[in-house]
């Protein structure tokens, strides 16, 4: 069969990616074009239509400035699909542009699958009506969100976390050869994980490295993602040029880590998993906030909180993210007994989650989908 797979980000290329193994694994001739990054292209050995990097917008400003860019990315991809007209379009988190080439593929026909649903019950909830108008076959990574689904009258299919099957999958070095590697000391590691957005960089950077002096007897390292270049980094770094910024190493960082500073995201699950106990925190416009947070309806803004119902991380957002709060978190998290509270909590985590492999049942899903006549709702 043939499968058109849109990933937009860093976090979707990695689980497309894995989605692609499992399916390869269950259909041998199975054929795909798609918009993702280099873990996609790695997993068929083919480029990707359109990277990724030139896909990963945030905000009403950011989406403005490269409004002729995005404009472009869907005619290509509108484009791609009518020229490969494949059996299933696999659609992977991504709203903005996920949601808008759904209702085109419905329009033509194609089969459609949500992996890694929109996070509508955190908000824009009304996007809920274009899920069940253009989406044939919705599966989801976190358990509530079976029941939110099942409000608007939707069956969503949850397959587990893709989060633990790439933790699970990873093939860690010793910390001898990590700190060799990457010309780190014997010190306990702080890892940095300001976002993978060049507007999360600009905002949670400065005031992750304002703390450093703090913390002596630790060395900080920051992780870059995979959609920046050293230089991305640079400009922020001029006063702390001793801060190794290290690339492709994510996982075996937050391995090899006592503690971390997460930005908001998928990450906080990833760090959860690996056992590294962490302060998430968030920051943006001032004016930006004030808008979102009349929009938000959630209890939590980490994952690990949400998916527990309860704060088993201590989460800084907006005015609370400064280095009073943030020293102080992070303190109690490096020792005593909340970092034992922290870790207790991320075995209680694991196992809502499950241990079964994910992406070879979001392939099973998709497989059997297919081999239906009537869509899944």
């Amino acid at each position: 069969m043939k499968y058109f797979i849109i990933a937009g980000e860093a976090s979707g290329d990695l689980h497309a990616a894995n989605l692609m193994k499992a399916i390869l694994k269950k259909d041998p001739s199975a054929e795909f074009a798609f918009l993702g990054g280099d873990l996609m292209k790695a997993a068929v050995r083919q480029q990707p239509l359109i990277h990724y990097k030139q896909m990963a917008f945030m905000g009403f400003i950011d989406v403005l400035k490269n409004f002729k860019t995005i404009y472009k990315n869907f005619n290509l991809t509108k484009k791609a699909l009518n020229d490969f007209n494949p059996d299933s379009v696999i659609l992977v988190d991504y709203p903005g542009f996920n949601l808008k080439i759904a209702a085109y593929a419905k329009k033509k026909g194609f089969k459609t699958t949500y992996y890694i649903s929109p996070k509508l019950w955190a908000w824009k909830e009304g996007r809920v009506k274009k899920i069940k108008k253009y989406v044939d076959q919705l599966l989801v990574i976190l358990p509530f969100e079976i029941k939110f689904y099942k409000k608007h009258n939707i069956n969503a299919t949850y397959v587990g976390n893709p989060v633990v099957d790439a933790v699970q999958n990873h093939q860690g070095i010793l910390r001898d050869q990590f700190l060799k590697n990457n010309h780190l000391d014997k010190r306990p590691i702080i890892a940095l994980l300001p976002g993978s957005r060049q507007q999360e960089l600009k905002m949670m950077l400065p005031q992750m490295l304002a703390i450093i002096d703090k913390f002596p007897d630790y060395q900080f390292v920051i992780s870059g993602a995979p959609s920046f270049q050293p230089e991305n980094y640079n400009i922020w770094l001029k006063n702390y040029p001793k801060i190794p910024v290290i690339f492709n190493q994510t996982y075996d960082l937050l391995q090899h880590s006592h503690s971390a500073i997460v930005t908001s995201g998928t990450a906080t699950l990833e760090t959860a998993l690996f056992k590294t106990p962490q302060v998430v925190v968030y920051k943006t416009q001032n004016w930006q906030y004030a808008i979102g947070k009349h929009f938000v309806k959630i209890d939590y803004f980490s994952l690990p909180n949400l998916i527990m119902q309860r704060a088993i991380i201590p989460e800084l957002l907006q005015h609370d993210f400064n280095t009073d709060r943030l020293t102080q978190e992070l303190k109690k998290l490096n020792s005593g007994s909340e970092r034992q509270q922290c870790l207790k909590a991320y075995e209680d985590l694991e196992n809502v989650l499950g241990k079964e492999p994910v992406s070879e049942r979001a392939a099973g899903e998709i497989m059997h989908f297919l081999n239906q006549k009537k869509p899944a709702y």
